[in-house]
C-alpha cells in the first residue's frame, strides 16, 4: 500500500479555523516529537485527536496545539 502523499509530492496546507470541523481520514499538518509532519486523522476523543499513516499505523494521540492545518489539495 502507498501513501496518499509520496515524498516530495507538493500539497496546499490551510490553517483550520475551528478544529471541530475536522474529522477522521482528513489529512493535517502536526508536530510529534519535535518534527512537523503530514498525517492522517485516525480518530477524535475531546480534544484529543489520534494520528496515524496510511498504511495502519497508529503514531498516538495529540492535543489541538499540535495541529497547525489541514491539506486541501494534493498536486499529481
Amino acid at each position: 500500500m502507498t501513501g496518499k502523499i509520496e515524498s516530495g509530492q507538493l500539497c496546499t496546507v490551510e490553517p483550520i479555523a475551528d478544529l471541530s470541523s475536522l474529522k477522521a481520514g482528513d489529512i493535517v499538518l502536526c508536530k510529534v516529537g519535535g518534527n512537523e509532519y503530514l498525517h492522517l486523522v485516525k480518530a477524535i476523543q475531546g480534544q484529543r485527536f489520534q494520528i496515524g499513516n496510511n498504511r495502519g499505523f497508529i503514531n498516538g494521540w495529540i492535543g489541538p496545539n499540535a495541529i497547525y492545518g489541514v491539506c486541501t489539495r494534493i498536486e499529481p
